[in-house]
């Protein structure tokens, strides 16, 4: 913990020495972060695999680098208009002053970032926070030992450690980091460490964003089109193996649409994953544990398993994808977030009532407030009473994941799946606070109206008057 604080106390001697960096300073910053990645696809697509023990390139390549990549392009492009001051509204009687907003860096920015997309997770929230002028420190996870080791050492090699820094080390470097008092502290991985993150920010009153999880489910309307929503749902599901925070975890649909959804789903399920090669591995052995206890567990509590790929004796696969129906709700699939290659699918009621079972059911569950919702359907009255009478930290409709991949639109979660967001300008704004500034004028150049010159004491009736219009 010592050498954590001196080394703290010399990146925010550092900051102090530069509180304002340019705009030029900013885009350079972030341009260095471009061309990292791009001198090291291959190494790190190669990092990736070996913590997974199998993840094909071009599902790093999607699901992560492409994504930074796409980050860097849209913030700069945007960070000039974002950099401007925002003109606020005065008062009438302050109607010759002006008023506005400037975004200024909070100063020392911590990240603790995961394992399952450990690339992706790392530098997204750290390209909003070197736009925003900040210093970045980063802890990566240890679970995804491999990808972190060499994501630190290319970020010594790009940024000078007082620029942007990385700590690596187990979950007992991970407390010692999160009681630092940062500026700002960031934080994703489950709900359990984030509470413990949160609790050791407050020891400081550092503020902090925390991106969590939940279980995300997936509503099927009697109006989808099966076909298409079972290739959606299952392609969120298997991505990463369902290592995703945002992975639909369970799907809710009409009893009379049960099988012909599961049978959807398992066509999907062999077009999009049949060969080995398109599946990635669990991070380690405790997750592959962590799976099989979740569908013993469903199966000791009256669940049916139906697997999702037709069996290959040379997968190698440690773990085969299954759907179960007939889940029960004090089964652990149903009270813990799943993150893996498990789909429970929950009949609700037909006809009319299906969709306020639906929502009843999210509203009621061990989750009611996840960080994603998807809903499949042409219904837009439906639609509208989801979105309206449900609590998600965001919703795709017809499709999965990619209200995540959009710069544009802010992602975060509310309640047990997180608070606060990022992702272009609502990651801008998370890492920057925005100091108001009230320049007082008096009125055509004359002092005696000017801010609080008309009503210094001793009062009288030029005080009463003027209250007098104050209530108007």
């Amino acid at each position: 913990m010592n050498r954590l604080t001196i080394q703290l106390d010399e990146i925010r001697a550092a900051y102090a020495a530069e509180p304002h960096s340019t705009l030029e300073k900013r885009l350079e910053r972030i341009g260095r972060v471009e061309a990292m990645l791009r001198s090291n696809e291959e190494k790190l697509c190669k990092a990736v695999a070996a913590d997974f023990g199998h993840r094909h390139p071009m599902e790093t390549q999607l699901a992560e680098l492409s994504q930074i990549y796409q980050a860097c392009r849209y913030t700069k492009k945007h960070l000039k208009e974002w950099l401007k001051p925002i003109h606020l509204d005065t008062p009438a009687y302050l109607s010759s002053s002006t008023a506005w907003m400037q975004a200024q860096p909070k100063g020392i920015v911590g990240i603790m970032s995961p394992w399952n997309y450990p690339i992706l997770l790392t530098l997204a929230p750290a390209i909003a926070a070197l736009a925003a002028g900040n210093r970045v420190w980063l802890k990566p996870s240890e679970r995804s030992s491999r990808t972190s080791g060499f994501l630190a050492t290319l970020i010594q090699e790009y940024f000078h450690f007082t620029e942007f820094s990385v700590t690596t080390g187990d979950a007992n470097t991970a407390a010692d980091f999160a009681a630092l008092p940062f500026d700002h502290l960031f934080f994703s991985g489950s709900t359990a460490i984030g509470k413990k993150v949160m609790r050791a920010a407050a020891d400081n009153l550092v503020p902090i964003t925390l991106e969590l999880g939940g279980k995300s489910p997936a509503l099927v309307d009697a109006s989808a089109n099966l076909g298409d929503a079972a290739s959606s749902i299952v392609y969120g599901k298997l991505l990463n193996s369902g290592q995703t925070c945002i992975a639909p975890d369970y799907v809710l649909v009409g009893e009379q649409q049960h099988d012909a959804l599961l049978t959807e789903l398992m066509k999907a399920a062999q077009a999009q994953f049949a060969k080995p090669e398109m599946l990635t591995g669990p991070i380690d052995p405790e997750q592959t544990a962590r799976w099989h206890f979740l569908v013993d567990d469903a199966i000791a509590h009256g669940a049916i398993v139906t697997p999702l790929l037709e069996p290959n004796t040379e997968s190698g696969r440690v773990f085969e994808p299954v759907a179960l129906s007939k889940v029960s709700p004090k089964s652990a699939v149903m009270k813990e977030e799943i993150f893996g290659p498990i789909l429970p699918i929950i009949s609700v009621a037909d006809g009319v009532a299906s969709t306020t079972a639906m929502i009843d059911f999210i509203n009621a569950g061990s989750s009611p407030t996840p960080l994603a919702l998807y809903w499949f359907g042409k219904n837009k009255v439906n639609l509208n009473r989801v979105i309206a009478d449900t609590r998600s930290g965001g919703i795709t409709v017809n499709d999965v994941l990619l209200h995540a991949a959009c710069d544009g639109i802010p992602f975060g979660g509310i309640g047990s799946s997180g608070m606060g967001a990022y992702h272009g300008k609502a990651g801008f704004d998370a890492f920057s606070h925005y100091k108001p500034v009230l320049q007082v004028r008096g009125l055509f150049g004359l002092n005696w109206l000017r801010g609080t010159s008309a009503v210094h004491p001793p009062y009288g009736k030029k005080v009463a008057r003027l209250l007098k219009q104050l209530k108007k």
